[in-house]
């Protein structure tokens, strides 16, 4: 008998609070359903597996981290976005370990293929970083070195990687201030190889991957 009151989006919200207070690889069915006191099988009704249960958690985080970047955007250019695009993505991984830690798993392209919410998520880098001039393929080479800076700095917070006395914020501050240099000064390619990265890319959202950028 499935319990009254219990639906895919009250699971799917009661397993992201989990994965923040017990992290991301703790949340099973069975600890869902023991949140609930109902037998594993009442889930089944609401989500087909574990593997759907951690996608949706994956695609609710997507969306609201995306919805803090957007908020957080709008309006600015060049370096203000970049640093409220940035302290925007930080906040939130620091705010939610778990969802973060969910938002890097590996997708299938069908699962998230009619996701809003992560191709929103790449419009608003892409769109960032055409305020600083860039074209493709200099658009994807700069989104990835964005998201390496971001999730490698957040990862090692979140770690307590960062032992030394100098204050974290500041360092934070200090390599988006280095990320603007570079972008600004961005190594350009040619004309013609511009163009044939340019016919390469025409469709160039594949979803593999939930995250804020490529």
């Amino acid at each position: 008998m499935v319990r009254v009151g219990l639906n895919a989006a009250v699971l799917v919200a009661a397993a992201a609070e989990m994965a923040d207070e017990d992290g991301f690889d703790k949340v099973t069915l069975s600890a869902l359903a023991r949140r609930f006191g109902v037998k594993d099988a009442s889930l089944y009704s609401h989500v087909r597996n574990l593997r759907d249960l951690r996608v949706r958690v994956a695609l609710l985080a997507s969306e609201e981290m995306t919805g803090r970047i957007a908020d957080a955007v709008v309006g600015r250019s060049g370096k203000e976005a970049l640093v409220a695009f940035a302290d925007a993505y930080r906040a939130y991984a620091l705010e939610h370990p778990g969802r973060y830690a969910a938002t890097q798993m590996r997708f299938d392209p069908e699962e998230v293929a009619d996701s809003a919410g992560l191709r929103r998520s790449v419009e608003l880098t892409y769109g960032m970083l055409r305020g600083y001039g860039l074209r493709e393929p200099d658009l994807t080479d700069a989104a990835r070195l964005l998201r390496s800076t971001f999730h490698g700095f957040a990862h090692l917070e979140l770690g307590g990687g960062f032992g030394h006395a100098r204050e974290v914020r500041s360092s934070w501050a200090r390599a988006l201030d280095a990320l603007h240099v570079a972008l600004e000064n961005w190594p350009r390619h040619g004309a013609e190889e511009e163009q044939e990265e340019e016919e390469g890319t025409e469709d160039r959202w594949t979803p593999t991957r939930s995250r804020p950028g490529p």
